[in-house]
C-alpha cells in the first residue's frame, strides 16, 4: 500500500484497476455481481481512509443492502461512487465542510443528486471538501486534513478534494465534483487525475448555483480515464440536454482534426509558473507539436483587472454566506464557527463593497472576451496551477489571511476565468516532480464545445498514457 509516502488501496480484487466503463460493462455482461464490487469498494475504503480522511460520511450499509437487489437502469448501474458533501442527498446531512453547520439529514436528493444517480451509481457516501470550497487545500481547520495518494505530505487541492483522493487510491473510479474556482480541475491536477469542467449550464443546476449574481459553478466528476469522463458526460445528456449548447455526445476516441492550440505560460498574477510546471508546459507544447497540431504562444484573454474582480466576487460569496447562512445554507448554520479564511475573506469584502457594480460588469463582460479569443485558436494550453502541489499546512485556513490570501494567488491564478467566461476546461496529468507528486496542464476550449477537448484528451492519453499509483 505505501511506497515512498505514496498510500492506495488497489490490489488482485473484484475491482482491480477497472475504469467505471469497465466496471459498467462487467456487470452488464453478469461476469461480475453487484454485491461484489460494492463489498470490494467498501473493503478498499476503509482500508485506505484512515490514512487519507477522504470520506466525510459513509453509507455503507445501505449500499451494500441495495447491492443485493437487480441492477436498476442508468449505464453505470453498480459502479460505486462518492457524491460531494456540498450537494443534498437523501437521508444524508450536507455540512459544506465546516464547523459552522451540523444539518439534519436531507428530506429529498438536491437536483444535480437526482441527475448523477440517474446513471445507476452505487453511492457509498459523501467525499471531504474545505469549508465552502472557499479554500485550494481539503484542510477543514476544525479536523485532519484530507491527504494526497501519491505523497500523504501533500494537499490533494480543492475544493473535490476528498473525490479525487478517493479515486487517486483506487477506492472508487469516478467520483461527483463541482467547480467554482477550479475545484474540479485543481484537485485532479493535484491527485493526477482527469477533471473536466464542462460549460456554464451543460447540467442541472443547484439550488445554490442559481442563485448566484454570476453562476460560475459547474458541476461534473474526477477520474482515471479519458474513457469515463466522456462516457459520463454523454449519460448526463440522456438526463438533461440544455438546448442553447452543441450536445457534446459520445466521444470515444482521438479527433482527426489537427487543432491550432494557443498557449499561456504565465499568469495574469505577474508570478512566473516554477520550474517544474515550465518544463511541463513546454514538454506538452512539444508533444502537441510533434502530434500535428499548429501550437503558439497567445496573451492571455483577459484583462488586468480580472484577478481583482475575480477576488472580491470570491469574498463577496463568503460575506453573504457569513450573513445570511441560515437562509442559504442551513438552519444550524453558526458563523461563529468560521474558519479564518472565510472570515477573511468577509471582512476584505466588506472594505471594498462599493466596487460590486463595477467588478459584476467586468466578470460578466469575460464570456464576450473570451469567446473573441477563440476566433483564432480552438484550444487554449497553460498550466492547472502556477506551482506543483503544495505541503500541506502551506495554505491552511490556519496561517494568517494576508499572507494565506498571498499564497493563494501565488498558487491558484489559471483556473478561474473559466468559471466566470462559462467555457469548458480539463486538467491532463503529464507529468511529475521528484517527490512523486502529479503535475497537470489545462487545455480550455471555447463554449460548448466540450467535444473538443475529450478528442484531443484521449489523443494525449494515447500519446503518452497516464502514470499508475500502484504500478510505482
Amino acid at each position: 500500500m505505501n511506497h515512498n509516502n505514496t498510500c492506495h488501496a488497489f490490489e488482485a480484487d473484484i475491482l482491480q484497476d477497472h475504469d467505471a466503463v469497465e466496471l459498467a460493462n462487467l456487470l452488464k455482461a453478469k461476469e461480475i455481481t453487484q454485491e461484489e464490487v460494492v463489498l470490494a469498494a467498501i473493503k478498499r475504503a476503509q482500508k485506505i481512509n484512515p490514512h487519507l480522511n477522504a470520506v466525510e460520511l459513509d453509507c455503507y450499509d445501505q449500499a451494500l443492502k441495495q447491492s443485493r437487489f437487480s441492477p436498476g437502469p442508468g449505464y453505470f448501474s453498480g459502479v460505486p461512487t462518492f457524491i460531494k458533501d456540498n450537494t443534498p442527498v437523501l437521508g444524508m446531512p450536507t455540512n459544506h465542510g465546516s464547523a459552522a453547520i451540523n444539518s439534519a439529514p436531507a428530506e429529498a436528493h438536491g437536483p444535480y443528486a437526482k441527475q448523477y444517480l440517474d446513471q445507476g451509481f452505487a453511492l457509498l457516501g459523501k467525499s471531504t471538501l474545505p469549508e465552502f470550497g472557499f479554500n485550494a487545500t481539503t484542510e477543514p481547520a476544525h479536523k485532519e486534513p484530507t491527504r494526497n495518494p501519491w505523497n500523504t505530505d501533500y494537499s490533494t487541492g480543492a475544493s473535490s478534494g476528498g473525490a479525487a483522493a478517493l479515486v487517486a487510491s483506487g477506492v472508487v473510479p469516478i467520483a461527483h465534483a463541482n467547480d467554482g474556482g477550479g475545484s474540479i480541475r485543481i484537485p485532479a491536477a493535484c491527485c493526477g487525475l482527469i477533471g473536466l469542467k464542462p460549460s456554464r449550464g451543460r447540467h442541472v443546476l443547484s439550488d445554490q448555483s442559481k442563485s448566484l449574481p454570476i453562476n460560475i459553478i459547474s458541476e461534473g466528476i474526477v477520474s482515471r480515464s479519458v474513457r469515463d469522463t466522456a462516457y459520463f458526460h454523454a449519460e448526463a445528456e440522456k438526463y438533461y440536454r440544455n438546448k442553447k449548447l452543441p450536445p457534446i455526445g459520445l466521444v470515444e476516441g482521438p479527433g482527426k482534426k489537427r487543432l491550432r492550440i494557443g498557449y499561456v505560460a504565465d499568469s495574469i498574477t505577474g508570478h512566473p509558473t516554477d520550474d517544474d510546471t515550465r518544463k511541463t508546459l513546454e514538454a506538452t507544447v512539444t508533444l502537441l507539436d510533434n502530434l500535428g497540431h499548429n501550437v503558439e504562444t497567445m496573451p492571455l484573454p483577459i484583462q488586468p483587472s480580472f484577478i481583482e474582480d475575480f477576488s472580491l466576487y470570491w469574498a463577496m460569496l463568503a460575506f453573504l454566506t457569513q450573513k445570511t447562512g441560515k437562509l442559504i445554507m442551513d438552519p444550524s448554520f453558526n458563523a461563529s464557527k468560521l474558519d479564518d479564511l472565510s472570515i477573511g475573506l468577509g471582512d476584505m469584502y466588506k472594505k471594498k463593497f462599493y466596487k460590486t457594480p463595477l467588478f459584476l460588469y467586468r466578470l460578466k463582460k469575460t464570456y464576450a472576451d473570451y469567446a473573441q479569443a477563440f476566433a483564432n485558436f480552438d484550444a487554449v494550453l497553460t498550466p492547472v496551477l502556477a506551482q506543483t502541489p503544495v505541503k500541506l499546512g502551506h495554505i491552511s485556513p490556519t496561517v494568517p489571511f494576508e499572507e494565506l490570501f498571498d499564497r493563494l494567488m501565488r498558487y491558484v491564478s489559471f483556473t478561474p476565468l473559466a468559471n466566470t467566461s462559462g467555457a469548458p476546461a480539463i486538467s491532463l496529468p503529464m507529468s511529475a516532480t521528484e517527490n512523486n507528486l502529479p503535475i497537470s496542464m489545462q487545455f480550455a476550449a471555447n463554449h460548448g464545445r466540450e467535444r473538443v477537448l475529450l478528442e484531443l484528451a484521449y489523443e494525449i492519453e494515447e500519446a503518452q498514457p497516464w502514470r499508475k499509483i500502484h504500478n510505482l
